[in-house]
């Protein structure tokens, strides 16, 4: 592949699931790599789906005016389409074969020098092992999860917190005045960080997630005494992931040619009716879902968002290949995609803000 003097024209994608931020990306590369360096933008559709089946489109300043405060991404995205285990029918059955020579050939055939990819851990492994084939690849840690290992925040995980605190706003009230027990049910895979933080920011009463099994006769004791002390409502809420002490995740459905086959979803409504059933008090479900993932993006992450496509640009130029941008403190670092991928970042059971939340006497299941 191009050499760091060589580089003429980048490509660039969006992989997995959307979040807020990814437009900002996408402007900060390519105003950047147009104004600062000179160089062209390809713009890949729909994740590598795009360079699987040579989808692409030129990229300009014009194209990128307004996407700032823009939710999604104009490039599309989804989360499968892995090159490396892509479905294709033989003989009447689906089967999973290797295409990833294919993105070499389209790469060529749009003159791509050097591909950024945006994504979380399924999209950056999946260009860590490109990188390993030979493809020239800088990393932009994405997901609203905040569970990628080798940054402390990725961008998209502020608004999904801020959309979580505004939904607990939301459901005091109405927990309030009917005296009810309302459950939250938040994404974040098998990492607690959206529901930890908006239960610790919205004033939850009990926070569940997946780095501490809970006892639902905690969560129960918990609520009788609150009512115990004239408190007529309680909160709760509750990582997608969380599950109890010898106990299994609840698992919505599989989806086998994704990256991450496993759709997690359900634990409110369980938790929900091991509640009422034990208190007597109404309980309520909400799970917010992909609202999480929509709407524009807060301050924070269009400016961490557009300081990651700043920063993934001159990775480019300087020929940093095999790297991915990182926020280490309050400063842009970049790291090897072979220690940003493959394992998750947990919430640390010795965390400050784990700590603060007991210290406030939120029940965390345990």
């Amino acid at each position: 592949m191009a050499g760091p003097s060589k580089i003429k024209r980048i490509g660039i994608l969006t992989g997995g699931g959307d979040a807020p931020g990814l437009n900002a990306v996408i402007r900060a590369v390519v105003k950047v790599a147009i104004r600062e360096y000179g160089l062209s933008v390809t713009g890949f559709l729909n994740g590598f789906g795009g360079l699987i089946k040579n989808q692409a489109r030129e990229l300009t300043e014009k194209d990128v005016i307004g996407i700032l405060p823009r939710g999604g991404t104009i490039l599309g995205t989804t989360n499968r389409d892995n090159p490396f285990h892509y479905p294709v029918v033989k003989g009447g059955e689906k089967v999973f074969v290797d295409v990833s020579d294919r993105i070499f050939e389209n790469i060529s055939i749009h003159g791509v020098d050097a591909l950024i990819v945006i994504g979380g851990d399924g999209s950056l492994s999946i260009a860590k092992e490109l990188h390993a084939k030979g493809l020239a690849v800088v990393g932009v840690p994405k997901t609203i999860d905040n569970d990628l290992l080798a940054t402390d925040q990725t961008f998209g995980f502020d608004t999904a917190l801020t959309t979580a605190t505004e939904a607990l706003d939301k459901l005091h009230t109405t927990a309030e005045s009917h005296h009810r027990v309302m459950v939250l049910e938040v994404m974040g895979r098998y990492a607690g960080w959206i529901a930890l933080a908006a239960g610790v920011a919205g004033g939850a009463d009990v926070i569940l997630i997946p780095e501490i099994p809970y006892r639902i006769d905690k969560v129960i004791d918990t609520i009788n005494q609150r009512e115990v002390q004239g408190k007529k409502f309680s909160i709760i809420v509750v990582a997608e992931g969380a599950k109890p002490v010898d106990g299994e995740l609840v698992v919505q459905k599989r989806v086998e040619d994704s990256f991450d086959p496993i759709r997690l979803g359900g634990i409110g409504h369980v938790v929900a009716q091991q509640v009422e059933e034990a208190t007597g008090k109404e309980t309520r479900v909400t799970i917010l879902g992909h609202l999480q993932r929509g709407g524009s993006p807060t301050a924070y992450d269009r400016i961490l968002a557009t300081r990651y496509g700043t920063e993934a640009v001159r990775l480019v130029v300087e020929g940093r290949f095999g790297y991915m941008v990182s926020l280490r403190g309050t400063r842009i670092d970049a790291v090897p995609l072979t220690e940003a991928t493959g394992q998750i970042r947990s919430v640390p059971l010795d965390s400050d803000l784990l700590l603060s939340a007991r210290q406030l006497g939120i029940c965390l299941g345990d």
